[in-house]
């Protein structure tokens, strides 16, 4: 103790001594007193240094009780990033059944709900005024054949003119090109199914007028589906067709692996995105059209990465990273301080680039208010390490 208050007293003494000198007036004596008083404050801080050391030595400080704290072991893992993004279900066929003529619907034997095979009759429209017409031609062209049957007979025994056999042949033929016309009218009465599916929407109803063109039902495919989603243009370099992505479906909780089927040609200039479609089936009837999908794409991969949990990753007030590694040092295990630097994150996880080692074993919980070389009584939770 006597050694410790004489250091003390060297210190003050030096620190007195060069309170009492006089700053030189000139540039070279001011240079010279600057240069020389750097050389007795490095004195004096080595100096400090020794009796600190003395002082910790003489009276060291009291141990903190050891804490408790979770950690894990760093094991070198594939690290794979994922950029989520919304998407919608979309029916790869949809069509609409209409007529191609038109009139009031006399018939509609599908309702919706419905399951119509392709083919099948969905509709049957009026066509009395085509009806009347075709009984009308009728009747002329039969007057007509028998005219034209007379004049050939007058004709072939050169009886009559060239020209009555010609208006007859004429006649005939002309009421025959139009009644062929109107029997192909009036075939479009009926309307068929153009797709197999499910009817998903009824536009008319029984008796009401249908106009050429006008969809009376439409019919939904839903054995084969589509989704379809937007990406930032920043991506189209990282996305690939027939590249596998995760498709989550939050209404029904479940998560599918399938294939983009096409990537859009086009970036949208209002929103700066282009489409991608990822083609799938109906899973039984459970996806259904405009289901909200999430798409989650990897964007980046990196093998034999050491990632760690984010929460383990401390700041200092400079801005620099770190965490507290479990150093051994025989007799107990010790809170070592360690400076990190990090790469790219997701859910939670976080790369460490530099820092630390494969089978490091770091803190996770029980972090705050450590510092270094407290002394730790680490867990690891669902880990076979007995420590």
């Amino acid at each position: 103790m006597k050694k410790y208050t004489t250091y003390l007293f060297i210190i003050l003494l030096a620190f007195s001594c060069a309170s009492d000198d006089k700053i030189p007036e000139g540039l070279e004596g001011k240079k010279k007193y600057l240069a020389k008083k750097k050389t007795e404050l490095r004195a004096l801080q080595a100096t400090i240094d020794t009796v600190s050391d003395q002082i910790l030595k003489l009276d060291p400080p009291k141990e903190k009780p050891a804490a408790n704290v979770n950690a894990l072991v760093v094991k070198p893992i594939e690290f794979k990033r994922y950029l989520k993004t919304q998407g919608r279900v979309v029916a790869d066929d949809i069509v609409n059944a209409s007529s191609e003529m038109g009139g009031r619907i006399l018939r509609l034997n599908a309702k919706e709900g419905d399951y119509v095979k392709r083919g099948a009759l969905i509709a049957v429209t009026d066509m009395v005024t085509l009806e009347k017409q075709i009984d009308e031609i009728n009747t002329n062209l039969s007057l007509a054949s028998t005219v034209f049957e007379r004049q050939k007979r007058l004709w072939d025994q050169n009886i009559g003119s060239e020209l009555q056999f010609l208006e007859a042949k004429t006649n005939k033929e002309r009421l025959e090109k139009s009644l062929e016309t109107l029997n192909a009218q009036i075939s479009k009465k009926n309307v068929y199914a153009p797709i197999s599916g499910f009817v998903d929407k009824e536009f008319l109803s029984q008796g009401e007028m249908a106009s050429p063109g006008m969809p009376i039902v439409q019919i939904l495919n839903t054995a084969k589906i589509k989704v379809e989603a937007d990406l930032q243009e920043s991506l189209l370099g990282k996305i690939k067709r027939g590249e596998y992505v995760d498709v989550y479906f939050p209404a029904i909780d479940k998560t599918i692996k399938s294939k983009v089927s096409m990537i859009g040609r086009t970036i949208d200039a209002a929103n700066r995105t282009f489409k991608i479609e990822i083609a799938m089936s109906s899973k039984h009837g459970q996806l259904k059209p405009n289901l909200l999908a999430e798409v989650m794409i990897n964007d980046f991969t990196q093998k034999e990465a050491l990632s760690i949990p984010i929460n383990c990753v401390q700041q200092e007030v400079s801005g620099k990273n770190y965490l507290f590694r479990i150093k051994d040092d025989g007799k107990v295990k010790r809170a070592e301080k360690t400076y990190i630097e990090t790469g790219e994150s997701t859910e939670g996880n976080i790369l460490v680039t530099v820092g630390l080692n494969p089978n490091d074993k770091i803190i996770t919980d029980g972090a705050k208010g450590l510092s270094h070389n407290d002394i730790v009584i680490p867990t690891y939770p669902n880990k076979e390490i007995n420590e």
